[in-house]
């Protein structure tokens, strides 16, 4: 597979190109600090690990994160390479952010994270979360049944996201934000909390469509398959 393409380097020091302070060492984890350790920084780079989002869709994911704040981290994230804007064409039209391939690289830093951080002795795990950190719980715990394997794809609406989810053989095979084309075996909507409640095992499958909370259409069995893969934690 073809690496990602680096972007050039340059004289022009980081700091001056996005206008913050800099630590100044020549260091590479103090150069990658310099550009994604600001506040706010990452969590703006994993709302667009599954895929592109517009300047309001990061507003409401990220609701802590005042507009000029976010607005800053889009420049300071684009101006080092890490993500690009698209503007839309007709009818959608409007502009989008998206991850460069060499921003994708953070992919198995998330992962560290995600584990070095599960594993704290001191800090429990609360607050809010957004839609896309559910379906990317979804993507980092899911464990592959080889012995009873199964193919299905799910069309998951979430408030104002839509995400599809492919399985083949059993191998959880692609998560992404804004995949509504083709049909699918299985549509589920619900709002993310009551899918994170479901997904972590809080709540079972039968009592959220009983409440109203989840509707599912289509293969019911295929929820419960991916539902199971997902163990509890």
């Amino acid at each position: 597979m073809a690496s990602a393409k680096i972007p050039e380097k340059t004289s022009e020091k980081v700091g001056e190109k996005v206008g913050k302070r800099t630590y100044g060492q020549a260091c590479p984890i103090a150069h990658a600090l310099d550009m994604i350790g600001e506040r706010w920084a990452l969590l703006v780079v994993r709302e667009l690990r599954l895929g592109p989002r517009r300047y309001a869709d990061l507003q409401a994911a990220l609701p802590g994160l005042g507009p000029s704040v976010l607005a800053q981290r889009l420049r300071d994230l684009e101006a080092v390479g890490v993500l690009r804007r698209r503007t839309l064409p007709p009818p959608v039209a409007g502009r989008t952010y998206e991850l460069t391939e060499w921003g994708a690289e953070l992919e198995p830093v998330f992962a560290a994270l995600r584990t070095w951080g599960m594993r704290s002795p001191v800090v429990p795990l609360t607050g809010g979360i957004s839609a896309d950190t559910v379906l990317l719980g979804l993507r980092a715990f899911f464990v592959p049944q080889p012995d009873a394997p199964w193919t299905a794809t799910y069309r998951i609406a979430l408030e104002r996201d839509v995400y599809r989810v492919e399985v083949v053989d059993g191998e959880l095979a692609a998560v992404a934000r804004g995949q509504d084309s083709g049909p699918a075996d299985a549509y589920l909507e619900s709002d993310h909390l009551t899918l994170q409640s479901v997904l972590s095992h809080e709540r079972s499958l039968a009592s959220a469509i009983d409440d109203g909370a989840l509707t599912v259409t289509g293969d019911l069995e295929a929820v419960r398959r991916l539902i199971d893969a997902v163990p509890p934690r």
